[in-house]
């Protein structure tokens, strides 16, 4: 079988901490997030791996081998937690706690309600310095609908990568595919970006973070045509706005939630940004949609977004059943 039913029960209760706990303050406050480890290796490698004296060359070769100490490091912890805690009391539960710390549901829930609830609580300056903790744009450049779309954007991939794409590697590799493919998530995120520095030593955490998420996007889009009509939406026209606009997108997996979700709130996401000073041409999707979205669709996309979380709880749940 393609999945293991220990590996399914461990992401069945993962799922369920995650929902109920998230990522409480005040354990962060006294221990370092396994992330933040994570963040740690790859910036140490960066040091070492990464020299401005250089070849580009030289450089994207160095990137290769830190990507593979990193998946080499974090796989081997995985393996040795996995096995030692299984083999204790309540090894079952250990494990989806631990695992739990590295899923985002709850916490991307927080973070997107925040933007919405901002508005209310101090209009657009509020939500501009909400949304800048989730997204990557110049919050500044941004009118109120685009701060809902970003808010939206931004639910819909981080479902993609903070949910979805873990929980499918837990579940097919257990503990140590969860940390490899965190590994591999945080690198690109912290090196994988097209600037001087990183061009040639990010290319392979760029690269392999796209190919590890290909089966996730797809999933996670799939789920939040699904549940499309949680907020009153069509399944078939989420479907479909996923299938027609998925590729318009500028990353090869973020267009398959984001366009899903689109389509599901009949808004037009995406379109011409401005990262770092310099605007993006970026076509929309769902071109025909509503333009000008509103803190309302943000609630509504948090709807989407716990709907999908149950739906695919439910549906690794009845996987364990059936194994």
């Amino acid at each position: 079988m393609l999945f293991d039913s220990d590996a399914l029960l461990i992401v069945v209760l993962a799922l369920l901490i995650d929902a109920l706990i998230g990522d409480p303050d005040w354990l962060w406050k006294r221990l370092a997030h396994p992330v933040v480890l994570i963040g740690a290796v790859i910036g140490w490698l960066d040091r070492v791996l990464n020299r401005e004296d250089w070849t580009e060359r030289r450089r994207k070769f160095g990137g290769i081998l830190a990507v593979l100490a990193l998946i080499t490091i974090a796989g081997i912890i995985g393996f040795f937690l996995e096995a030692n805690l299984r083999q204790t009391w309540g090894g079952f539960a250990a494990t989806a706690a631990l695992a739990a710390t590295l899923i985002a549901q709850r916490s991307l829930y927080d973070h997107v309600a925040r933007v919405r609830d901002a508005f209310g609580a101090g209009g657009l300056e509020a939500a501009r310095e909400k949304v800048s903790l989730i997204v990557g744009r110049d919050p500044q450049t941004l009118d109120e609908a685009g701060v809902c779309r970003a808010a939206i954007e931004s639910c819909a991939e981080n479902f993609s990568d903070g949910v979805v794409a873990p929980v499918f590697w837990l579940a097919l590799l257990g503990l140590p595919g969860l940390l490899i493919y965190k590994a591999i998530n945080t690198a690109d995120s912290m090196i994988g970006h097209l600037n001087p520095r990183y061009r040639s030593f990010g290319w392979a955490a760029a690269r392999l973070d796209d190919l590890v998420n290909l089966i996730p996007a797809r999933l996670s889009g799939l789920l939040i045509a699904l549940v499309a009509p949680a907020v009153r939406g069509s399944v078939k026209q989420s479907f479909a706005t996923m299938r027609r606009d998925a590729g318009k997108h500028r990353s090869p997996n973020a267009g398959w939630p984001e366009a899903a979700m689109a389509g599901a709130l009949g808004v037009a996401l995406a379109g011409p940004r401005t990262y770092a000073g310099r605007v993006t041409d970026d076509p929309f999707l769902n071109d025909g949609g509503r333009a000008a979205a509103t803190p309302q669709d943000i609630g509504r996309a948090t709807r989407v977004l716990i709907a999908a979380c149950v739906l695919q709880a439910l549906v690794y749940a009845a996987l364990w059943l059936v194994l």
